[in-house]
């Protein structure tokens, strides 16, 4: 008798809906997908919230949730714990995938570390879903050197259990991956911050008053990845009467930023610009400290290209945000001054410039979602024929 039961997929991940983090919502709208091409989804994750730059959505999939034994600030205790909460997210999932692929995401930050090796002792089959990429985050945020001999063996050691598949943020990433390998793995590519059936908000915002002017805005994280000097040194260049800089801003830099540039004439910091009001940014900052190259890929470069809006990107030539998104911006090269590339910038940019890079956006934001719909039916087809 024929074996109809359905395959089923476990994906692990320290986010998830309700939480709005980036991640938790990629995982979310996989999961969504994967059930209509009739595939069980289970999701383990941990049971927790924090501050995140995606929206809130209700839990979707069969939910298995992980207790977490710390929750607070302090950076040294945090790392004991994400190993604790890996391994826990791990035990749990290998105790209740029934037989099916597992799909290993990179929060907490070593939890593929870990998983490659369990799921090699205890035989299962894995996809690796890189996200940010560990241990080379600790080298590029400066926890460690990249001639340490313990992060040596780390990432030996990351690399060295294969999955099934790699799933990457991007072709770059991909190829940097795979070049960690021995042998290169079965590779698809899915963008994360591709947004389909957004809702637009047409209600202009209190802070667009005049359409005349150019409108720069960082909508999202400022973190250890990101590379501020672009946010500081256009404030500090833009002219009110022609430029306006909004600032939404979360993360560990956040607070100094605010702080830094609140009195600053021509720029307007608020609590939040809601996905549906991202189209009234003319040109989104984008910005990855070259360290992170590869090892962080921007969610929100390819967001603002979905909204419609075209990119200020600040960072290596050769990461995913600018190699895939570049028709639809500017690049800033970090190694020369910031400063001066912005003014020539704003002496040079005009209202149809931006518009020809806002129709490329249109064009771009097509490309990513059929890229998306493509790499989500090749994985449901992977996993049927597992």
């Amino acid at each position: 008798m024929a074996n109809n039961k359905k395959p089923v997929v476990t994906i692990i991940n320290r986010h998830y809906p309700p939480n709005p983090g980036i991640t938790g919502e990629a995982a979310w709208d996989l999961a969504k997908y994967l059930d209509t091409q009739n595939i069980d989804v289970q999701i383990v994750h941990i049971n927790r919230t924090s501050e995140g730059g995606g929206e809130k959505r209700e839990p979707f999939g069969k939910i298995y949730k992980v207790g977490s034994i710390y929750t607070g600030q302090n950076e040294a205790i945090r790392f004991i714990a994400a190993i604790f909460d890996s391994i826990s997210l791990l035990a749990k999932a290998i105790g209740v995938r029934k037989n099916g692929i597992i799909i290993c995401m990179t929060s907490p930050p070593m939890l593929a570390f870990w998983g490659g090796m369990l799921f090699k002792i205890f035989n299962v089959p894995w996809y690796f879903w890189s996200m940010d990429l560990f241990p080379e985050s600790f080298y590029a945020d400066g926890k460690i050197s990249a001639t340490n001999p313990f992060y040596k063996i780390v990432k030996r050691i990351s690399y060295a259990f294969k999955p099934k598949a790699l799933i990457a943020m991007g072709y770059k990433q991909a190829e940097y991956v795979n070049s960690q390998y021995k042998n290169p793995v079965d590779t698809l590519v899915l963008p994360c911050g591709v947004i389909t059936q957004q809702h637009i908000n047409n209600v202009k915002p209190v802070w667009r008053t005049d359409d005349s002017k150019i409108y720069f805005g960082y909508c999202g994280n400022i973190g250890l990845a990101h590379d501020e000097r672009s946010v500081v040194e256009l404030a500090n260049s833009v002219n009110p009467a022609k430029h306006q800089l909004i600032l939404a801003l979360y993360g560990v830099k956040a607070d100094k930023l605010k702080s830094q540039l609140k009195d600053i004439d021509g720029v307007i910091i608020v609590d939040n610009v809601p996905r549906s009001q991202l189209h009234f940014i003319d040109i989104h900052l984008v910005c990855l400290m070259e360290k992170w190259t590869h090892a962080a890929v921007p969610s929100k470069a390819v967001s603002s290209i979905c909204a419609g809006g075209s990119i200020l990107f600040l960072g290596n030539e050769n990461s995913d945000n600018w190699f895939m998104l570049q028709r639809a911006g500017w690049r800033l090269n970090p190694k020369e001054s910031i400063k001066n590339q912005i003014e020539e910038l704003l002496r040079n940019i005009t209202i149809e410039k931006i518009n020809s890079k806002k129709e490329e956006s249109k064009l771009l934001a097509i490309e990513l979602s059929n890229l998306v719909n493509n790499t989500y039916n090749e994985i449901a087809i992977k996993l049927k024929s597992n």
